[in-house]
This record gives C-alpha cells, sequence and structure tokens, in this order.
C-alpha cells in the first residue's frame, strides 16, 4: 500500500485510512494483543469486542460482521445517502447535511432515545474512500464530531460532543460483504445500564440487519 502524507480537509489522513484498512484484516482474531479488549458478545455471524477508557468509564467498539448478498459498493451507497436512511433506521429523527461558513458540508443528526430519556444528537463530517490493500479493493467511511455555529444546541436535545466512527467494507469472495466497525461516543447525561446492554448486544446486530434490508431493497427504493 503506498505511503501518502495528504489530509484532507477535515483532519482524515492517509494513515487513518490505512490503519481502518488493517483492522479489518484483523477480523480473524482478537482486535488488540494482551487482551485488552473483552469479547462481549458473537451471535449470527456478528462479533462485538469492547475497551473500556479508563479516563471516562465509558467504552469503544469493535464489531466484525458479514453482510449476505450485499456488495461492498452497494453497502457504501447506502450507508453514505442520508435521506434514504430516514427511511430505513427507526431511530432517526432528524439527519441532514448543512454547509458551514467555508462551503464544507457537515451533518446533524438526531438520535431517538427511549421515555423518559431525552434524545441524542450529533454533529458531524465524513469523509468516504475507495482503496487497494495488497490487490484487494476496500470502502472505508471515517465520521468525528465536529463544532460549528451553524448546529447550535437545541432545548431538551442532549449534544453528544465527542462521537468516533469507522467503517471498512470488502468483498466476502462470493455476493456479500465483510463488515468492520469502530464506535465510541459520550452520550452525556445518565444512561441506565440495561441500555447500554441493549445497545452493544443487541442493537448493533439488528442494525447491521437492518441495513442487509435496506441494501437489497435500494435499486427499488432510488
Amino acid at each position: 500500500m503506498a505511503v501518502s502524507v495528504s489530509v484532507s480537509v477535515w483532519g482524515f489522513s492517509d494513515e487513518h485510512f490505512q490503519a481502518a484498512a488493517r483492522a479489518l484484516e484483523q477480523a480473524a482474531g482478537p482486535p488488540a494483543a494482551g487482551g485488552a479488549w473483552e469479547l462481549l458478545v458473537e451471535a449470527a455471524g456478528v462479533r462485538i469486542y469492547r475497551l473500556l477508557h479508563q479516563n471516562s468509564g465509558l467504552y469503544e467498539y469493535k464489531i466484525y460482521g458479514s453482510l449476505l448478498d450485499c456488495s461492498p459498493e452497494l453497502c457504501a451507497d447506502v450507508y453514505m445517502d442520508l435521506d434514504y436512511r430516514k427511511q430505513w433506521d427507526q431511530y432517526v429523527k432528524e439527519l441532514y447535511e448543512k454547509t458551514d461558513d467555508d462551503g464544507k458540508k457537515v451533518i446533524y443528526w438526531e438520535v431517538k432515545y427511549p421515555f423518559p430519556l431525552s434524545n441524542r444528537d450529533y454533529v458531524y463530517v465524513r469523509e468516504r474512500r475507495e482503496m487497494d490493500v495488497n490487490g484487494r479493493k476496500v470502502w472505508i467511511v471515517l465520521a468525528k464530531s465536529v463544532c460549528v455555529p451553524q448546529c447550535p444546541e437545541k432545548p431538551g436535545i442532549i449534544r453528544v460532543k465527542s462521537y468516533e466512527q469507522t467503517l471498512v467494507i470488502e468483498s466476502d469472495g462470493e455476493s456479500g460483504s465483510k463488515v468492520y466497525m469502530y464506535y465510541f461516543d459520550n452520550p452525556g447525561g445518565m444512561i441506565p445500564s440495561w441500555l447500554v446492554n441493549w445497545a452493544a448486544k443487541s442493537g448493533v446486530p439488528a442494525f447491521l440487519k437492518d441495513m442487509q434490508k435496506a441494501c437489497l431493497a435500494y435499486h427499488k427504493e432510488t
């Protein structure tokens, strides 16, 4: 893989993308040496690991899964299509792009939380690249939270100010895709442990299943 020092307008460097591509290659084993990452759940072809942040007391997650009968390019297209996501993701309250003063696009995303918890919202940027990694083609999307005056905080909604997500997709050698995802956010407020556990153990596999259905229906909808 060629080494480059280019950096995007939002600070995503080639090394960030190369590190994401390497993470997908670790799918055959634990995502970190020394046992630092804990296997949280393994079911229905999905493995979820978590690592405790000592300072925040929160967890970051790494997910390895697959999407049958969905090509990598199709998965990436569906993931990037904000308007379409509002149709298939039941937890989206608002989701749209906005342009800042420098002409760069940021994304506003409000997520529904169960009553009596307050909804959370995100303001973030993302970048998609297609890369050749040792002769394999991979699709990578990086995202991280930003603060811009065009998206002020709203009353009654808790702003998630620390958010990172990585998505890496490649062919499974047949008609489907292998998927790697890294995820961390600080939702703020008091989140009950049952909701955290549900989101990690059940919410992520359910999201992948919903995304698979969305991929299969994409060309019919667009």
